[in-house]
């Protein structure tokens, strides 16, 4: 993906569902979250034992399907090997983008996305890449 898709996907979504979030500040899940927030986005956390509660002042769902509102990226903080579930989940709920974060590699979630009409990010930091462009806009 070369960085002019990049700053469209980071330009154009509003909702993102963070899958793996954590409510420990030093878990880059969890900085991350914070960051995105602080630029305007609306991050909803996604983690079954979190469920129910709130993680930097927004409700956590235990799954995608969860989520009562529209999302426009789901962003991946989980181990490779379940990339390709939460892909899958991503295409139920109509998501525009999966994210994959750095070190989560799944060439089968990849495809699978793309398939389905979705962008696809993969072993790459929002975070990062709004830093790198010169975001926010």
């Amino acid at each position: 993906m070369v960085d002019s898709d990049i700053y469209d996907i980071l330009r154009s979504v509003k909702t993102i569902a963070l899958v793996g979030a954590s409510n420990k500040e030093d878990r880059p899940s969890y900085k991350v979250m914070k960051f995105l927030l602080e630029q305007g986005y609306d991050v909803i956390p996604v983690n079954p034992g979190m469920s129910g509660q709130t993680l930097l002042g927004q409700q956590c769902y235990a799954s995608l399907k969860d989520i009562p509102v529209a999302v426009d990226m789901v962003d991946v903080f989980r181990q490779s090997d379940v990339a390709l579930e939460i892909a899958k989940e991503a295409i139920e709920i109509n998501a525009k983008v999966l994210w994959l974060q750095i070190g989560v590699i799944n060439e089968d979630a990849k495809d699978l996305a793309e398939d389905a009409g979705l962008r696809v990010v993969m072993d790459r930091c929002p975070k990062k890449e709004i830093e790198a462009h010169g975001l926010p806009w």
